[in-house]
């Protein structure tokens, strides 16, 4: 019987963790290539030998998204899967459509076939969006793994933007480590958190073999999710945020409904920003996706270091990048502090923006009044550095999950504002952690 021909499209973390579980050794499919969109400059790659097993000897090409139904013609593709996330259900659906058009199967793939399995406890955090609160939340479950005597390790979703032969498996422990292994601001912005505060994260490519190396230091280990993705790993519990913000999306954006459905607990974040009609119709729209997720609500406080600096200024606000891209928020945290604190004015910095900043406000036209925090490459963190020196502004408000001074030189006089997870209501994620922590506890 003929090998099935398969082209994944992904954006450098679905697509080739689905590879790796499920293509990679099996002789019924060959795999043709990859394409890749959402992330800059992660097509025109090859997806290694070292990485792509004895059938694919000389690696797999990737390959940009817009050549599509050229490879599926003249590469004759029978399969096509959809290996990304954050995305529209009717974004899905017209790829589904073009895949179609052309000739080849549009297939998705769920946790059946995805899943690897622990040798210790997972508690998953995932979301119906990106930038709801996933990451400290994440801190959160964290925390409170390690006041009850618990060793937790978390494994991000990747995010593997550089050689992918050096980053199979990536440990990070110490601020050396983020340097060491190159790492562009979008990974630290994930991993310099758990960091500072004493923990282990791993990330990387091959899943199967991050797992192998967590479970040797780890009593629990913690899925950091990303993107609005769906766990790589069986959860014993399965915790996704949701969006008061972004009301709606948790039945409309693929795999966040998908996350919904799932989930063990929902939490329903930013109660504090969003008007109470906005959190009742978001918690009715969950009960009826998933009537027997616990639901716990939470508030994301806002602390500013040096608050007394920002009133009666003109001010450029930079917020996180992915959460203003792809995740489709208007604004951040950085944008509530500095209308909170009476900032008097935001700088649009959008005549200001140099190089593929320039094409990032083009690209996403919703993005007004502040300056997303992009940083894929080198290149593309000295552009950001350009913009922010060439905005006339009086004081820069800092509002990505890490000090970006610490890795662009900001000329001009800044305030860093940071942000935590706070449970309101009768139900918090300790109660939710006991009973695994009494089992992990017992089992040792």
């Amino acid at each position: 019987m003929s090998k099935k021909r398969v082209l994944i499209m992904g954006a450098a973390g679905r697509d080739f963790h689905n590879f790796n579980v499920y293509f990679r050794d099996r002789d019924e499919y060959e795999v043709v290539a990859f394409t890749a969109t959402q992330i800059p400059d992660i097509e025109g790659r090859l997806y290694p030998p070292e990485l792509s097993g004895k059938l694919y000897p000389e690696g797999i090409p990737i390959y940009p998204e817009s050549d599509l139904v050229k490879l599926i013609k003249e590469e004759k593709i029978d399969q096509v899967i959809f290996a990304y996330s954050d995305v529209k259900h009717e974004y899905v659906m017209h790829k589904a459509c073009i895949v179609i058009a052309a000739g080849a199967d549009f297939r998705l793939m769920g946790p059946r076939s995805t899943l690897l399995k622990s040798n210790v406890p997972i508690i998953s955090v995932c979301a119906v969006r990106t930038g709801v609160g996933k990451s400290q939340t994440t801190r959160k479950v964290l925390e409170v793994l390690e006041g009850a005597g618990l060793k937790a390790v978390a494994i991000r979703h990747p995010m593997p933007y550089g050689d992918l032969t050096k980053q199979v498996c990536q440990r990070f422990e110490t601020l050396e480590d983020l340097k060491t292994q190159e790492c562009t601001i979008e990974e630290i912005e994930e991993y310099e958190p758990h960091i500072a505060m004493g923990r282990v994260v791993y990330a990387g490519v091959d899943y199967g073999v991050i797992l192998r190396e967590a479970e040797k230091e780890a009593d629990v280990i913690v899925w950091d999710g990303g993107n609005n993705d769906f766990p790589f790993y069986e959860s014993d519990i399965h915790i996704v945020l949701a969006d008061p913000l972004r009301l709606g999306h948790e039945s409309t954006y693929f795999p966040g409904e998908a996350n919904v459905r799932m989930a063990d607990v929902v939490v329903i974040n930013k109660v504090d920003t969003a008007s109470p009609n906005a959190v009742e119709s978001l918690e009715q729209n969950i009960r009826k996706l998933n009537p027997d997720a616990l639901l716990i609500r939470a508030e994301s406080p806002i602390t500013v270091d040096r608050p007394d600096e920002v009133k009666g200024k003109k001010v450029l606000v930079i917020e996180d990048g992915p959460t203003l891209t792809h995740g489709e928020m208007p604004y951040g945290a950085g944008t509530l502090a500095a209308k909170r604190l009476g900032a008097n004015e935001l700088i649009n910095p959008r005549e200001y923006a140099v190089g593929s900043i320039k094409d990032i406000f083009k690209k996403f036209p919703h993005i007004r009044n502040l300056l997303p925090a992009m940083g894929y490459s080198e290149k593309q963190m000295d552009e950001l550095r350009k913009t922010i020196e060439r905005t006339p502004c009086e004081l820069v408000v800092i509002g990505t999950p890490i000090d970006l001074r610490q890795y662009i030189t900001i000329p001009k006089p800044a305030v860093r504002v940071t942000y935590d997870l706070k449970e309101i209501g009768d139900v918090d994620l300790e109660q939710v952690l006991k009973p695994i922590i009494e089992k992990t506890k017992k089992n040792l």
